[in-house]
């Protein structure tokens, strides 16, 4: 019997999750992988992204593959598209979850940790006073909100257009990026860039692209506020807002594929330093159920709560 992995002709669905070494990503490899799906983890570090594979392969899940992949960098991304093209010839799913917060954590304990004190303090509030708590514990600077773009936003477009020949090879290709409500266009305050960031019919990734630099000029000049930019976690804000903008570009060009956006919700990870309300478990379904819609399915939607929602 041929090995369903090594079989570069196998009917099995293959799928990459980028940053899949632990949250949401760990959780959205195992739900895959436990649907049947062969799951190529992809990670920055070799040892962590290695390490969080055997953990899959110990819970019965033999058929995850670790492969190094950093979103930021052109020959690391090559290297998994050649490596994905020689190995199985097509891409199934790419599920587009590596991401950053876009702020440095100013808190006084490790990153990722909250002390007892504070967790009592943060069950008493809800999501609102979470993310005040959160913003109060973070600081935007030029350097984190030009590295927030250049992970959330271009990382991922370079990852979706080098596996583009590989999901078209595919039989049902798919792509699900994992957004935020933080993107919602409402959050935006200058009704000319909602109004253009909701224009898909006309908007083109050049656009998107001046958009960005527009931004990034305004952060620079302290005009985020004066311009109608989202305010708290606004590149972070701004770069998921270009997201889904680029995943509806990409649904109107791309129709043979089904190219969809997620908010998993507000959920316990590093990048909240564990304030969210729900596990990676909860997150991860809501992220793993967009991967495995049924064949023909929506393109270009944007799902919250497992349902359809609006970009706006």
């Amino acid at each position: 019997m041929v090995d369903a992995i090594s079989s570069p002709a196998s009917t099995r669905r293959v799928a990459v999750v980028t940053g899949g070494n632990k949250g949401i990503g760990l959780e959205v490899c195992r739900q895959l992988a436990g649907a049947g799906v062969t799951v190529v983890l992809t990670a920055r570090d070799e040892a962590r992204g290695a390490a969080a594979a055997e953990r899959l392969k110990a819970l019965g899940l033999p058929d995850v593959l670790f492969h190094q992949l950093d979103i930021t960098d052109a020959p690391s991304i090559a290297r998994l598209a050649d490596f994905l093209k020689t190995r199985f010839g097509k891409l199934d799913i790419l599920v587009n979850n590596a991401a950053l917060g876009a702020v440095e954590y100013v808190h006084e304990t490790d990153y990722g940790s909250v002390t007892s004190k504070e967790k009592e303090k943060l069950s008493g509030m809800d999501m609102d006073q979470r993310l005040g708590w959160l913003w109060e514990n973070s600081r935007e600077t030029y350097d984190t909100a030009k590295k927030g773009l250049q992970t959330n936003y271009y990382g991922t477009k370079q990852v979706i257009e080098a596996c583009l020949p590989l999901l078209k090879a595919s039989s049902d290709g798919r792509i699900v990026n994992v957004s935020s409500h933080f993107g919602q266009l409402r959050l935006f305050r200058n009704e000319e860039l909602k109004r253009e960031l909701n224009d898909i019919d006309d908007l083109t990734q050049e656009r998107l692209d001046e958009l960005l630099d527009t931004f990034l000029e305004d952060f620079e000049a302290d005009a985020v506020d004066s311009r109608g930019w989202p305010k708290y976690f606004s590149a972070y804000k701004v770069a998921k807002a270009a997201m889904n903008a680029y995943s509806r570009i990409l649904a109107r060009e791309h129709p043979e594929l089904r190219v969809n956006c997620v908010h998993p919700g507000y959920v316990r990870t590093d990048m909240t330093i564990h304030s969210g309300l729900l596990t990676p478990q909860e997150g991860g379904s809501r992220v793993a159920t967009a991967a495995l819609l049924p064949k023909g399915g929506v393109t270009g939607a944007f799902f919250e709560d497992f349902k359809e929602s609006s970009f706006v």
